[in-house]
Formats: structure tokens, sequence, C-alpha cells
């Protein structure tokens, strides 16, 4: 019989997770007396008491350091608390979409991620808890503030100290709880129900005789040291039939092999260098807990994740799945560019624009109005599940590539002499000074608000905007009309080019400031133009209206996207 115990906490004030769950740096766990504690014990005080026994919770992690000390404490609270049943990763690894496939594969009531994301790992990294509801997706605002109130006021969290679980023994491990009935962890392996569902979604004979028929495409796929190596080894490589040294980085590590997990230009400059040389036809880089993705060309041709999702849409029926379901509504990001609208106006298909946060996808998804979306922060996905998904985007442009028989930088030329392009860029100032990012952010706000702003004109070069809209983005979702407010400050200028400032909520210490620049072009002679060179002035333009250099003392941004 394994004992409860109730432990005395004090409360702490600072557990009010974001978008992606509580990030903090990993010492702030370590270091505060009962902080995981706590926050496990307010997350599972959000299931009422009788439907405990009955409930399952599915927990997984992207590998990083501290992620089995917290399982081990999810696994004893969990039954100090009367939940019946615990379904884990092998070893703890469960990508962050594999965790929203099994919870909607076996009705769980939610599931508990561990995972900071694309934010570096190991002892001085970030590290994260995330609580996903019944439906795959991440807990709603009305619920992770619901936590953020039991936190504040926490004075005791209830534990089984002496229990301890086998996470490498694939199988059932069952206890008596004392004054409970049995508690059973299961352990599963980390892929299988992943990889079953994407049997379901794409044509394996045809990715199987691209990726290893008689004139199959050299492959690159990096898993940059976090949680989609074993996927990636198990479905593209013994599955689809790439050769084994076509996925590199392929192991987890607790701290990424040192490196930030963030398949971008920046990150993953390993596989960018690699690309260039020419041997790879196609290339692809995923996050520490494998819901982003970049998708890169022969020669290093960058696919812009704006232009990503687009692309998707426009060869939607390149995968079965959609054939089946037929699609239902595309969505984006607000700061995403607006490559994806050009197609929907084409097909006549409905658009939603909504905040950043994979949350409002979700809404539009459950209530049957969205088939795919995707965001500028290298997350693409659709309806199959309630996360977006590295993985399944890979395998969606190798799908295309498959039904085309193109390159990646053919499909993307022909895309653009069709619908036109949007130029876009995304610079990156992180850690900056909290305080002085937000008194930014409050005089900009207060410039842009004042009505002389509206038609006023901005030179740089030969180039002059006038300023036809400035807002700070609102949204009114069109499910169960809630709305948020305060979601980027917008400035649109007459020929549709927009600059749009936001503060992230990702990281885990200072402020990212993230400024976004989208600009349409139609004409055939400019559109393979260098987005840099084509956006250069309305990037000077928006340095200028914020004085962000001056305001930051910052000269120049971290990533550039």
């Amino acid at each position: 019989m394994v004992q409860i115990t109730t432990v005395k906490t004090k409360p702490y004030t600072d557990q009010k997770p974001g978008t992606s769950g509580l990030r903090k740096r990993v010492t702030v766990f370590q270091q505060n007396q009962h902080y995981a504690e706590n926050f496990i014990q307010s997350i599972i005080s959000v299931i009422e008491p009788p439907e405990r026994q009955a409930a399952c919770l599915v927990v997984g992690g992207d590998g990083r350091f501290f992620m089995k000390d917290a399982i081990r404490l999810i696994v004893q609270i969990a039954a100090a608390n009367g939940i019946g049943h615990l379904v884990i990763g092998q070893n703890g690894i469960m990508s962050t979409p594999a965790v929203s496939c099994v919870i909607r594969k076996i009705k769980a009531v939610g599931g508990i991620i561990l995972t900071a994301s694309h934010n570096p790992g190991g002892p001085n990294g970030d590290f994260g808890i995330k609580y996903n509801i019944s439906s795959g997706g991440p807990a709603p605002e009305g619920l992770t503030n619901k936590i953020f109130e039991i936190s504040k006021s926490l004075q005791e969290y209830r534990i089984c100290p002496e229990l301890n679980v086998d996470l490498s023994k694939i199988g059932k491990q069952t206890f008596e709880v004392d004054s409970f009935r049995p508690f059973t962890v299961e352990i599963v392996d980390s892929v299988d129900a992943y990889a079953e569902m994407l049997r379901g979604i794409f044509d394996f004979a045809a990715l199987k005789d691209l990726l290893s028929g008689a004139n199959r495409i050299n492959v690159r796929l990096d898993a940059m040291h976090g949680v989609v190596g074993p996927y990636v080894k198990k479905i593209v490589c013994e599955e689809l039939g790439s050769p084994a040294n076509s996925a590199v980085n392929c192991i987890p590590q607790e701290d990424f092999g040192g490196h930030h997990p963030d398949p971008n230009l920046t990150y993953a400059a390993d596989l960018v260098n690699t690309m260039k040389g020419g041997e790879y036809d196609f290339g692809a880089a995923f996050d520490g807990d494998g819901d982003r993705n970049m998708v890169l060309g022969k020669h290093g041709f960058f696919v812009n994740p704006s232009d990503s999702v687009a692309v998707i849409a426009a060869n939607i029926t390149s995968i079965p799945y959609f054939k089946k379901t037929g699609v239902k509504g595309l969505a984006r990001s607000m700061p995403t560019s607006g490559a994806l609208d050009n197609v929907a106006k084409s097909l006549q298909m409905q658009l939603y624009e909504t905040p950043t946060g994979w949350k409002f996808f979700g809404n539009l998804m459950d209530a049957g109005k969205l088939s795919l979306c995707g965001e500028e922060s290298f997350g693409t996905g659709s309806d199959h599940i309630r996360e977006k998904d590295g993985l399944w985007a890979v395998l969606s442009w190798l799908s295309i590539l498959a039904a085309r028989k193109q390159s990646v930088e053919e499909i993307l030329k022909d895309h653009w002499q069709k619908f036109g392009r949007n130029f876009f860029t995304r610079y990156d100032y992180e850690e900056v000074d909290s305080d002085s990012a937000n008194k930014m952010i409050k005089d900009l706000e207060t410039a842009m608000f004042d009505p002389s702003f509206i038609g006023k004109k901005f030179s740089s070069g030969d180039k002059t905007y006038e300023v036809a809209v400035a807002d700070n983005f609102a949204y009114t979702d069109p499910v169960d009309g809630s709305v948020s407010k305060n979601q980027g400050l917008r400035i649109i200028f007459s020929d549709g080019s927009r600059i749009i400032f936001r503060l992230s909520g990702t990281g885990s210490a200072g402020a990212t400031i993230r400024l976004y620049i989208d600009s349409y072009e139609k004409d055939p002679q400019k559109i393979y133009q260098d987005p840099q060179v084509m956006l250069a002035p309305l990037v000077d333009i928006a340095l200028k209206v914020s004085q962000l250099q001056e305001r930051t003392g910052r000269t120049g941004p971290t990533v550039i996207t």
C-alpha cells in the first residue's frame, strides 16, 4: 500500500501560464521550495475530484534537463490526488504533437507536457510545464487562469513520495494507493500511435517511392537533439526507407547538444550550410518538442513559414486526408504574411486571421470551421490534432514533391508566379530589458493612436508609404464570442504593406520584441528579389517610428527570419 502525504507549502505569485504553459529557468524550479509541486498540484486541482478516478492523463516531454524529475513528481502527485490512470511515453519522451494525438485517441481527460519548446535546455536553460485538454489542444485562457488562481492561494499539496515508476519498461504498472482504487501507470512506445495516425493521413507508398525508389531524392532531416529524433528514425528512415544517415542529431539530449533547438536560419545554421553544398534536394529541421519545422530546398533555398502554409494550401489535394475530409477553412496568425489569403481568395475558401497562439485555431477546428493553419514562427498544422506538427508539415511537403515531381524552388517560384509574393521578414530582439520594451510599445501606441497619424506619410530611399490603419489587433472568436485585445500593434499602409510590433510571451527572461514586415508584390519582374532588399525601406521606417534602437540600446536583432 502506497502512503499519501500532505505537505504544507506557500503559494507563489508568478505561476501564470502563458500561451504555452509555465516557462521559467530550470533554476527557478530547482531552487524554490515546492515550486514544481505547487504548479502540478494546481493543474490536477482543476480536474473535479469525482472525475479523477475514471480520468486518464497523458504525460510526455522533449527530453530536456529536469523532465524526469518533473515526471516523477507528476506520478506521485497524480496518485495522491486520486487520478486513476497515467499514460507516459517510454523514458518520458513524447513529442507535443504525439501527446495531442494520444489524448484524442484514448479519450484522455488531458495531458501534461514537459517542454519549453524551442528555448534552450540544460541546467542553465529553460523548463516548462504545459496542460492540454481533452481535445488534445492547449488549455484555453479560462482554464489557465483557473490554474493560476489556485496556485496563488495553495497551502498544501498531496503526494506519494515512496511511489516510483520505471519509465524505461513498456507495459502497465499498478499500485495500491491508500484510500483510492488501484493507480495504473502505462508506459507506451513514444512513436507508435503517432505513426499509425500519419499512415491514415498520407500516401506512405508514394512517400516511400520518393525517398527510396529508383528516382529517389536525397533528404537531410535535423532533429536538433530534440524529441523528433526517434520519430524521424522510425517513420522516415525505417518505414519510408530514407537512408539512416539522412537523419542527424536524432538522440534527444538534456541540453540539446548545447544548442538552441529552434529551427530557423540562425540556430539551424549547420543544416543551412550542409544544404548549400547541393548534395541534398530537401532539408528540414525540428524544434525541441517537435511542433515547429523549417523547410529548405536544394542549395539552402529557404521556405518562409508564411509561404509554407500557403503552398500546402494550394496543393492540398496532394494529401489524401483532405480528399476524405474536404477543406473546411484556412487560418493564419495575425503577424503571418498574407500569402495564405491569396490562396484562400483564389480557391474561394474561408480565411480566419487570429491572434498568435494555437488555441485560437483549436477553437475553429473543434467547431468544424478549419482544416489547415500556420504561424510565421515555424508552426504549421491541420485538424488531425490540436497542436502544430513539425513532422506532419515535412511529410506534407514531401507529398507535394512526390505529386508534382518538381524541386522545392520550382514549386515556390510557380506559386509566386500564380499568386504573387508576400515579402516577409521578422526581427527578434531577445532578452531586452522588460521596462524599456514595455515603455517603447506604450509610447508607440500613444503616437499611433493620435488622430493625425492616419494619412501620415513615411519615406525611406525612393519609397513613400501612407498610413491607412493604425491599431492594436483585437480578435472576436467566431465560435464562442470571446474577445482577445492588445494582440499586436499594426501599421497598415495604403498599398497593404504592414508593420507589426509584438512583445512575445514565450521567453523565460526579459522581453522579446518582435518586429514583422509584410509587403505584397505581383510584378513578375520583382518577385524573385531578396526580401531583405525589398523590405529595407519598411524596416527603416519601423525602426524610426518606434525608436527601437534608441529605446533598447540594441543596434541589431538577435535573429532575422
